[in-house]
This record gives C-alpha cells, sequence and structure tokens, in this order.
C-alpha cells in the first residue's frame, strides 16, 4: 500500500501541475485507464485471500476516488480558464449586418396577379375564383356556344374520359361533359346566378387549352372582367382598360384601339390593342401605335355581355347591360418585365427564378409602386 500512496501522492502532484487539457487527459489514461496502476492495482484484488482483501480494497478505491476527484476538478478548472480566455481573444460586433439567409422568391404571376388584384380593388372590383374542372354548360353553353363551334373540338379542349362517378363505363353525357377549363370565364357565369346584378368582378385563374409553343402552353393564366348593370355601355369598358393599363404599365401615355371582332358571348366585341414600341429587342408598352416607330398590340377580347349569356345567368337583358374582357396573365408579365418565352415560366428553374422573380415582402401597392422590383 506505501507504493500506491506514493503513487497517488505524485499522481495527484502531476493533476495539479497540468496547463492542458490534453496533459489532464495523460494523467487520467496513466492512473484510471486499462493499464493504469490504479487499474491494476484493482486486478490484484482477485490474489488476495478474502482477509488481505477486505483491508486492501477500500484503501484502493479510497486511492482510486481521491485521483477521479482530482481529474474531474482540474477539467473543470481549465476548461473555464480556456473559455475566458476565448472570450478575451474574440470580439463580435452587434452592429454588423447579419448574414443573409437564402430566401425563395415570389413567381413573376403571383406578383402579376396580386398587381391586377390590387389596380382593380381600387376601381371597386373584387375578386372572383371558380373550379377549374367545369362542365360543358358553364364552360360553353351558358357563353352562348353552341354544339357546333369550334372551341368544342377535341384538339382544342381537354375532355375527360367517358366514366360514370363510380370508374365504370358509361354512354351517358353527364361524365362526358365534364373538362378543364378553357377560360375564366365560367366563374363569371356561376357569379351572376350566385350575387345577380349589378356585379363587378375579376376572375383570374389556370386555364387549359390543347396548343404549346414559345407564346403558348398548354396551361396558362388568365383574368377575365365583368361589369354588369344599369346604363352601361362600350366608353366604360374603354376607360376601365385603360386606367388599369395605366397602372399596371406605370406609364401615362397609354393609347388603346377597340377593333372590331367576334366572340360568342359579347355582342359587339371588340380586339384591344395598345400602342408600342421597339426599343433594344424589346416590346414597351406606351405611345400612339400610328405614331412613327409604334404599332399596335392585340392583348385581348372584350365587348359588350350577350343578351342570351345573361338570360342564361338568370339576368333580365332588358334592365341591365355590362361589358366584359379578358387578358393573358402570363403574357403581360412578359411585356411589362422583359421575358421572351412562356415554357420558362413552368420550368422551374431557380436560376430564372432568381433573375425574374421578387422579393416576398414586395406586396404591390398603387402608392409604392405595382411593379417595384426586389
Amino acid at each position: 500500500m506505501t507504493e500506491l500512496t506514493s503513487q497517488k501522492q505524485a499522481a495527484l502532484e502531476a493533476i495539479a501541475a497540468a496547463t492542458t487539457l490534453d496533459a489532464l487527459e495523460e494523467q487520467r489514461v496513466a492512473a484510471l485507464g486499462k493499464k493504469g496502476w490504479v487499474s491494476l492495482a484493482l486486478k490484484t484484488l482477485g490474489q488476495m485471500s478474502p482477509e488481505e482483501r477486505k483491508d486492501a480494497a477500500p484503501a484502493i478505491q479510497a486511492i482510486r476516488g481521491e485521483v477521479a476527484d482530482a481529474l474531474e476538478s482540474k477539467k473543470a478548472e481549465l476548461e473555464a480558464a480556456a473559455l475566458e480566455a476565448q472570450l478575451a481573444s474574440e470580439r463580435l460586433d452587434l452592429t454588423l449586418p447579419a448574414p443573409e439567409a437564402p430566401r425563395g422568391s415570389i413567381h413573376p404571376v403571383s406578383q402579376v396577379m396580386d398587381e391586377l388584384a390590387e389596380i382593380f380593388a381600387d376601381l371597386g372590383f373584387a375578386v372572383a375564383t371558380g373550379p377549374e374542372i367545369e362542365d360543358d354548360w358553364h364552360n360553353f353553353t351558358a357563353l352562348n356556344m353552341d354544339e357546333s363551334h369550334p372551341a368544342r373540338a377535341m384538339h382544342d379542349t381537354f375532355y375527360f374520359p367517358d366514366a360514370a362517378p363510380d370508374g365504370s363505363a358509361t354512354v351517358g353525357q353527364q361524365a362526358s361533359q365534364m373538362l378543364l377549363r378553357t377560360h375564366t370565364s365560367p366563374v363569371q357565369i356561376r357569379s351572376m346566378k350566385q350575387q345577380g346584378a349589378p356585379i363587378r368582378i375579376i376572375a383570374p385563374g389556370r386555364v387549359y387549352r390543347s396548343d404549346s409553343d414559345a407564346t403558348h402552353t398548354p396551361m396558362f393564366h388568365q383574368v377575365e372582367g365583368l361589369v354588369v348593370d344599369k346604363g352601361i355601355h362600350l366608353g366604360h369598358l374603354k376607360w376601365t382598360l385603360e386606367t388599369f393599363f395605366k397602372a399596371f404599365f406605370e406609364r401615362e401615355d397609354i393609347t388603346l384601339r377597340l377593333r372590331p371582332s367576334y366572340f360568342p358571348f359579347t355582342e359587339p366585341s371588340v380586339e384591344v390593342d395598345v400602342g408600342y414600341s421597339n426599343e433594344g429587342g424589346r416590346r414597351v408598352v406606351g405611345g400612339h401605335g400610328d405614331d412613327e416607330g409604334h404599332d399596335w398590340m392585340e392583348l385581348g377580347g372584350s365587348g359588350m355581355v350577350n343578351r342570351r349569356v345573361l338570360e342564361f345567368a338568370g339576368i333580365d337583358p332588358d334592365e341591365y347591360q355590362g361589358f366584359a374582357f379578358g387578358l393573358g396573365i402570363d403574357r403581360i408579365a412578359m411585356l411589362k418585365y422583359g421575358m421572351n418565352d412562356l415554357r420558362a415560366f413552368f420550368d422551374g428553374d431557380p436560376r430564372w427564378l432568381t433573375h425574374y422573380g421578387f422579393s416576398p415582402y414586395d406586396q404591390p401597392t398603387l402608392s409604392a409602386g405595382v411593379g417595384a422590383r426586389a
């Protein structure tokens, strides 16, 4: 035991003299490791007689406890000293801006939809929505499109298979009349039937047609507007569209031309052309289309709501009149923000979204400018 007492004393002195955690770890291994002198002493207990073990075991365990306590105490002391040294040597400038965390961006289509809602809300319009899976009556019949209308053709419209609600085959008409809506006009029908007149709404949303190229995709976004009230005429339509385009493109020199056309759901019907110029290979909306260096570009269709459409919606056409218009959201986004390929809108390329996207904190307002970029 005298030898163990001497080893203990030497170990306690070495522990007290340790100046680093690595040096302290060496002392722990030398004493309490598998081949340490305390561990070897404990292994000798099995070779002793019961009487010898009775006297030696408590003494060895006491030495082990003293060494372990000394190691723990010294480790805490060294760790505290290391922390104090780190705090003394390191400085953090709390006035520096925090590093910017990665963040997503608002898609141009979502941004433009918010801009549309902001502008038309200021003009007194409400936002109306409806199902994207529509029935034949709301999508075609109620909009004065008869059975022979070309828009009903399979190559223009996505129809659902002829199947009953339970999935079985059927020759019935109800299932075969379900389709992906080709415009947001059914929302106008549903809103008129539900609210009656007077009514003033816009209906933005996704629509679907069998078409795909650089300026067309099978799924795209459209906004339609509807106003039904007493005494409505084409002058109201032109003023509304002109006011919208001035606010949306943030230019006062917007000039519109209403060109006679035909749509089954409006009578009379007009195409809406806007003056533009080419600047640096980009179409810039503004100016008069007949001026030098300018031309006209079609942006949408419009007209006075057909009497039959009002009748389908349960509104008396002898008492109320209305106008309607439709614009491609993707197309006006391309014009405003300088994009040239509609297909890029739906590729999900993060590089494109980073370049053309908007800050999540950039909420469109008329006072700040609806088109403020991130």
